[in-house]
């Protein structure tokens, strides 16, 4: 809730109001009323390097306090100019100018006014000497090997806490072990020297940390004599070796000294740290053991520590007193000591007096209760005296509590109740104060608070009164108190509304009413909608790796939206404003989003938003999805020759429930280590029974498999062996390879390691010609192939294969008909004849090959042809044989691809899987003429204004009798409209260029020209050129070729085209894309081609590549009308686009463009002809 803005007051936090609820209103300064101190030092050190020291004491009442001090309980003067006193106050310096040391003591602060004296607990300035080690002259120790040492320290006394050091000069610390100890007063004992021990500079470093002052005691020297020095020295008595032997000897202990006897009294104040310490000589090095006589040590809290010399106990109870006992002992005896432990505890108040406000003639009680050990002494006084020197007439007074009656202003007084024994003292000071007094409100008047719906509303009204004041609060519009289950006045006077709605908004007013008078207050209050929110997804499933994103809608009255502020929490831990450092989780107002999620992120998330008035939150669980862990624990029982049954624990699914275990063996003895699945398990089962196969030594895992995925493997299981056995099965997938007539290589799959079922595996492979009565011929073989030879090619056998061991034979086999080996065809078939069907195009028919004369499966016919000579020149040619095959058994095929107006011969034979029979005899056959290709190239080699002159190259192949030239041209200039197309016959074959006239000026035209023959014209080569303007630039290219300008012009051109080129050959290199826009896609050629075609077969020059003109180079440009056919689907002659027969299903055309003619080659010639 909180006070509107433009209000006198502040806003109000639910904390600060709670604060009110919990504690009386205080008496106003405005009201007369005994001191009380409100702040004042504890103890106080003078460390030599501060400035000043200030001991504290300030105090409020009215009339104002004066201020005295006592020290050592004797009158402090404050007037001492060595001190520094501050004003309205009873604080006072001492500076720090050397000479302090007198004003070491206890002192204590009175605050004192007419009405009474409050004073200060005791308050000790600590004047700390600078530690030194006295100036001294060790003497050297001389000791044997073996003997027990001890060397002091006899640190300085100063300030605490003390810490002590053994090092050497080069300030290495001294080694401590079982055998050497460093006791708490700083003592460094042996239990047993060794020769390594002797060192002259043992020194003994005190620091004390608060004085930050470390001092360094003389070094001492030691000298450890050992029992081989001593044999070197050549006494003749032999008396000084038997002084420095080593003897052993059973413990004897040096902490706590011997002088103490077997036991000693240990006092530890309740809480502190119990150290007991014990240190034992002998040789061997005693061990020491700790007990509690009659009780347990208290695990949780004890420790040991410098290889068990110390036993320490944390925050020490009541509990812990008793006896503890230390036992050193070696194989030659034991040393105890007992330690009678006490725990004591200084004061601390149970039940401390409480000031309060009294009205005349009332009564009241102080109590005061305190517990310690030993049992604190109590005191009373009264405004700093003893009780006993200055008591009220009708006080009761015994050492737990004050008691009065009929109070009368006169009364008015503090009083100490003071607790004390041997370990400290506590003070507290209980103000009595007598006032009548009308009420005063403490909160102004017309303030204005705001509450949202549905919490409760807080409205203030704060008072003093005395004697006690009657509160009431009324809405500004209703005549009586409010009244109801949903209104509550606090004893501080604040209304509080619950649950509160829209209706509860207005103005109320405040009522305080005592013996002494009334006064009241206004408020208003204002209601506000609530803060909602909602986070989604609502309790998401997330697999572990994935990236979570969670949204928090929030829902905000719009008068607190400048004050909204989302928060992101997990398990009540905040995150930071912007997430991880690491980035893994990033916030962004409203959105969290954590990538590559762990199961440690799986819990609760909590949006919590914060207004000016209220706070809302919202959750969601997310659940982090993972593999599951391995199975544990996997058992094998129920063993049997051919089964084992299988038992494991299921490991931690994370989140997902296990669909499935998948179990794997290994046992393969070719293959050792390889793991294969023998059996799927439903997820809700851990036990299943392996059917197992014989002669393996099995061990087995299980895998188990979630939503998420599978786990890792478990720990293999024990082994178990089966014994072996007869085959269960023969081999599969038998079949016959052959390379010579009449053989039959017999094959088959050989049975897997996992399936021999026993040692000496063997094959048995049987056969007989097919349909055969008699006897089956065998052989028994340890590969998984047999070579047979049979009398007859290509004759079907009935084979069998039967497995194997040394414990007997598989199953009866089942028989497979194989067939012996093929031979090459005998016979040729007969040409019956060549159907031309056009000039690139023929079908040939044959006879077929006799079945007996294949000698094997027939695979098809194969076509031989060659070209003999060109009819329009009549030229002999060198044989070049093409080769194209049909599979299958057929009678006819298509040879496509041939040369027009040629002459041709060809040859059929069968071919089988052995090879290719005899050719028949040679069938001759011609091509009728066919339309010329497209001329080499056009050229525009002069323009004018009105007239053009081209010149064209003769076609590679004429496919004919070249008769002449149709020259076409048109108007283009740029445009999406074409003129007409306008057609020049040239009937002089022999004539290859040509000069149009009556062309208009200025224009652009686009040339067309063709080559023909009886049969048509080809395809056209192309051009472009604009003519000349009015004049202007008549005759400009008779000379051109010889401008300057022109030479600079073609040269810049030149160079701009190969940049461009080696541009486009890295951008191909590495892979970058460029698009090439032909102008032929704006004025395409005007010409429509289409054709048929029958069934093609297999077409090359041999049996392994293809012939020139076969089907991989008959995808490229084709000659115009009957050889524009396509010839994909070539080949085998039963796809594509024809039928069983040969006949075409399909047609194809090439594509019409707006009134333009097909070009290949086409090129563009630009020139300057426009100013």
């Amino acid at each position: 809730m909180e006070r509107l803005p433009g209000a006198s007051g502040a806003v109000f936090s639910l904390l600060s109001l709670l604060w009110h609820f919990a504690s009386a209103s205080e008496i106003p300064l405005s009201v007369q009323q005994v001191p009380t101190i409100t702040k004042q030092s504890k103890e106080q050190v003078a460390f030599p390097f501060d400035e000043y020291f200030q001991i504290e004491c300030e105090a409020k009442g009215n009339p104002e306090p004066r201020f005295t001090w006592t020290k050592d309980g004797k009158p402090f003067d404050l007037s001492d100019p060595r001190i520094i006193v501050s004003n309205n106050s009873g604080t006072f310096r001492i500076p720090n100018e050397g000479q302090i040391a007198h004003f070491q003591g206890k002192y204590r602060c009175f605050a004192s006014n007419k009405l009474g004296v409050a004073m200060s607990e005791e308050i000790e300035f600590i004047v700390p000497n600078v530690p030194k080690f006295p100036k001294e002259k060790i003497e050297p120790l001389e000791v044997e090997e073996g003997d027990p040492l001890v060397l002091p320290c006899n640190p300085p006394t100063g300030l605490p806490p003390l810490h002590i050091y053994w090092m050497n000069i080069e300030l290495e610390h001294i080694q401590q072990d079982e055998r050497v100890y460093m006791s708490q007063e700083g003592d460094l004992y042996f239990a047993n020297v060794e020769e390594h021990d002797s060192r002259n500079d043992y020194c003994c470093f005190a620091a004390f940390p608060r004085l930050r002052t470390i001092v360094q005691k003389m070094p001492m020297k030691l000298t450890v004599n050992s029992l081989k020095h001593a044999n070197d020295s050549g006494s003749p008595t032999g008396t000084g070796s038997e002084a420095n032997s080593i003897k052993q000897r059973k413990p004897s202990l040096l902490l706590p000294p011997a002088a103490r006897g077997p036991a000693s009294a240990v006092t530890v104040l309740r809480g502190d740290a119990l150290v007991l310490e014990c240190f034992a000589e002998g040789l061997p090095t005693p061990q020491v053991d700790w007990e509690k006589v009659g009780g347990d040590l208290p695990k949780e809290r004890e420790t040991k520590e410098n290889y068990g010399k110390t036993l320490k106990i944390e925050n020490v109870s009541y509990q812990d007193k008793g006896n503890y006992r230390c036992t050193a002992n070696n194989f030659l005896g034991v040393a105890t000591h007992d330690f009678h432990v006490t725990v004591e505890e200084p004061p601390h108040w149970t039940k401390k007096p409480q000031s309060g406000v009294y009205s005349t003639g009332a009564s009241g009680i102080l109590l005061c209760e305190a517990e310690g050990e030993p049992e604190p002494v109590i005191r009373w006084r009264v405004n700093g005296v003893p009780i006993e020197e200055n008591p009220f007439a009708g006080d009761v007074v015994s050492p737990g509590e004050v008691s009065f009656t009929d109070l009368q202003p006169n009364h008015t007084a503090v009083y100490q109740c003071e607790a004390s024994n041997a370990h400290g003292t506590i003070l507290a000071n209980a103000n009595v104060d007598v006032v009548d007094v009308h009420p005063l409100i403490e909160t102004e008047d017309e303030e204005s608070y705001a509450a949202v719906t549905g919490s409760s509303a807080f409205l203030r009204c704060e008072f003093f009164a005395s004697p006690p004041a009657l509160v009431s609060w009324q809405k500004a519009d209703a005549a009586r108190p409010l009244e109801g289950p949903r209104y509550h006045v606090h004893a501080n006077g604040t209304l509080q509304v619950r649950e509160a709605t829209a209706e509860d908004a207005g103005a109320y007013s405040c009522w305080v009413e005592n013996a002494q008078g009334k006064t009241a207050v206004t408020a208003s209050l204002d209601i506000r909608n609530a803060t909602k929110l909602q986070v989604s997804p609502r309790d998401p499933r997330v697999p572990r790796s994935h990236t979570l994103e969670l949204r928090c809608e929030s829902e905000c009255d719009p008068q607190l939206k400048p004050s909204l502020r989302l928060t992101w929490s997990k398990g009540g831990a905040t995150f930071e404003t912007n997430g991880t450092e690491d980035g893994r989780i990033l916030i962004d107002g409203a959105h969290l989003t954590i990538s590559n999620l762990t199961l440690e992120d799986q819990g609760v998330y909590t949006c919590s938003a914060h207004t000016a008035l209220d706070s809302a939150a919202d959750g969601t669980h997310v659940t982090v999805l993972d593999v599951p862990d391995p199975p544990e624990n996997l058992h094998l029982s129920e063993r049997q020759n051919r089964s084992v049954r299988l038992t494991w624990d299921a490991g931690d699914n994370h989140n997902s429930n296990i669909s499935e275990y998948v179990v794997e063996f290994e046992g393969s003895r070719e293959e050792p280590g390889r793991w294969e699945a023998l059996a799927a398990v439903p997820g809700e089962e851990t036990t299943v029974l392996l059917p197992l196969a014989p002669y393996v030594r099995y061990q087995f895992r299980v895998i188990a498999t979630n939503e998420v995925g599978r786990s890792r493997p478990s720990r293999p299981s024990e082994h178990h062996e089966t014994p072996p056995a007869a085959p269960d099965k023969n081999p599969q997938n038998i079949r016959v390879q052959a390379s010579q007539p009449k053989e039959m290589v017999i094959k088959w799959e050989p049975l897997k390691s996992m399936e021999q079922n026993g040692p000496g595996l063997e094959y048995r492979v049987a056969w007989k010609p097919l349909g055969a009565p008699g006897e089956w011929e065998e052989e028994t073989v340890r590969e998984h192939s047999l070579r047979v030879m049979t009398p007859a090619v290509y004759a079907p056998y009935e084979v069998q294969v039967q497995a194997l061991n040394h414990l007997g034979a598989g199953p009866q086999p089942q028989s497979v008909v194989l067939y012996s080996g093929e031979d090459y065809p005998d016979a040729a078939p007969v040409i019956h004849g060549v159907d031309v069907v056009n000039s690139t195009l023929a079908k040939v028919t044959w006879s077929s090959v006799p079945k007996d004369r294949v000698h094997g499966r027939l695979k098809g016919y194969q076509i031989n042809w060659w070209k003999t000579k060109s009819l329009a020149d009549g030229r002999t040619l060198p044989k070049e044989v093409s080769v194209l095959r049909f599979p299958g058994q057929r009678s006819s095929g298509m040879l496509p691809a041939l040369d027009a107006f040629s002459e041709f011969h060809l040859t059929v034979l069968a071919f089988n899987a052995k090879g290719a029979g005899p050719e028949s005899e040679p069938y001759v056959f011609q091509t009728p003429e066919g339309v010329p290709e497209q001329p080499t190239f056009l050229k525009v080699i002069k323009v004018d204004k009105d007239t053009a002159t081209l010149a064209w190259g003769p076609p590679r192949k004429l496919n004919g009798n070249l008769t002449g030239y149709l020259l076409q041209y048109q108007i283009i200039n740029d445009t999406d409209e074409i003129g007409e197309l306008n057609d020049v016959n040239i009937r002089a074959p022999s004539k290859p260029s040509w000069r149009l006239s009556n062309l208009n000026a200025t224009t652009k035209y686009k040339f067309y020209v063709r080559a023909c023959t009886s049969r048509g014209c080809g395809k056209p080569v192309t051009e472009e050129a604009a003519t000349l303007g009015e004049g202007k630039y008549a005759g400009l290219y008779d000379n051109i070729a010889t401008q300057g300008w022109f030479i600079g012009l073609m040269g810049a051109i030149a160079f701009l085209t190969l940049v461009l080129l080696t541009v486009c050959f890295v951008k191909r290199n590495r892979g970058g894309k460029y698009s090439v826009k032909d102008k032929e896609d704006l004025h395409p050629d005007p010409d429509v081609q289409s054709g048929k075609d029958e069934t093609f077969g297999d077409y090359s020059d041999s049996d392994e590549k293809p012939l020139k003109g076969s089907l991989r180079s008959l995808t490229r440009d084709l000659p115009a009308t009957e050889s524009a056919d396509s010839l994909v689907p070539y080949g085998d002659g039963d796809h594509g686009l024809f039928s069983e027969d040969g006949s075409f299903i399909g047609a194809y055309a090439g594509s019409k463009e707006k009134g333009s003619v097909e070009s290949n080659g086409s090129s563009t010639a630009t020139f300057p002809l426009r100013a």
